[in-house]
């Protein structure tokens, strides 16, 4: 049986990535626990697919919602680093993804996935996970669906949103709505 990991310190990382001005360079939990940053971890299965773009451009586009909320958002598959540069350099309407306003880092070792709890060993990608983890490196929510349904950027930032309030958020709760 897998052991829980919600409520409990995130799996540590430093990988190589793409950062959001095009440069290699490298992105860590570490450095998002020290500039006191929220963490959001997604997992996605390969570059130059289908439905990975969709979710990619649609949290990019969103970027600057997440970044009031302090927190930063960092995508990950088991694609390399050059991978991603050639795909972040292809035209969106050509199925690339243009400019992000984020990273996307290169797990290519597996190693990450594999903590995380999503990689499927006999494919050597991911699942489709997303995490958020608090400025104090606990990992406060975690979701893993299959890799055929794209992820819906307002539910990310409503969880978000919950997990700041520190507060208990009922059932269908909004952002703007009191808490318990």
């Amino acid at each position: 049986m897998p052991e829980r990991m919600v409520g409990k310190q995130a799996p540590r990382f430093e990988m190589d990535a793409v950062l959001a001005n095009k440069e290699f360079g490298k992105v860590s939990l570490e450095e998002n626990i020290k500039n006191g940053k929220w963490t959001v971890l997604f997992f996605y299965p390969m570059d130059f697919t289908f439905v990975c773009p969709t979710e990619i451009t649609a949290l990019s586009d969103r970027y600057d919602e997440f970044e009031d909320l302090d927190a930063d958002v960092i995508g990950v598959s088991t694609d390399t680093i050059h991978t991603h540069l050639a795909w972040i350099n292809t035209d969106r309407k050509n199925n690339g993804l243009g400019n992000l306003n984020y990273s996307l880092a290169a797990d290519t070792n597996h190693t990450i996935s594999r903590e995380y709890g999503v990689l499927i060993e006999e494919e050597g990608i991911a699942l489709r996970g997303l995490f958020i983890i608090s400025p104090e490196g606990e990992l406060m929510y975690s979701v893993v669906n299959h890799n055929n349904i794209g992820r819906d950027v307002d539910e990310t930032l409503r969880v978000l949103q919950a997990l700041q309030t520190g507060g208990l958020c009922p059932a269908n709760w909004k952002p703007g709505q009191a808490t318990l």
